[in-house]
């Protein structure tokens, strides 16, 4: 069962700040459409956060899934983190189309440099 997904009210998942012992190599980049995807996998349980690179070195950020039963454990955050990462090494902006992808840039300082 799905939790929350942009564009979705995220309510208390938003404030999520607790991490689980998972490191970035847990998350795999796939092709997904015309676009990509990062995939985390815990516990059984699928989080994705999905991308599309556009020009003019931009990638939108349209969409962030995390399942009800990994609520509060900071799993969509790690999925903008490895984002936020990605872009920076590839010279990406960061167009961020779904509002938690937004709200996560927005709170975390070290992240504003990748926002278009």
């Amino acid at each position: 069962m799905q939790s929350w997904a942009c564009p979705s009210d995220l309510g208390t998942h938003a404030r999520a700040t607790h991490f689980s012992l998972m490191s970035d190599t847990d998350i795999k980049r796939e092709p997904r459409g015309s676009g990509e995807q990062y995939v985390l996998m815990v516990d059984g349980h699928k989080a994705v956060l999905t991308f599309k690179d556009v020009e003019g070195d931009k990638r939108i950020t349209d969409h962030t899934l995390v399942p009800r039963e990994l609520g509060g454990r900071g799993i969509g955050k790690k999925l903008v983190a490895r984002a936020v990462e990605d872009a920076r090494s590839e010279g990406k902006s960061i167009v961020p189309t779904c509002w938690f992808v937004k709200q996560q840039i927005d709170r975390n300082e070290n992240w504003q440099d990748v926002l278009a």
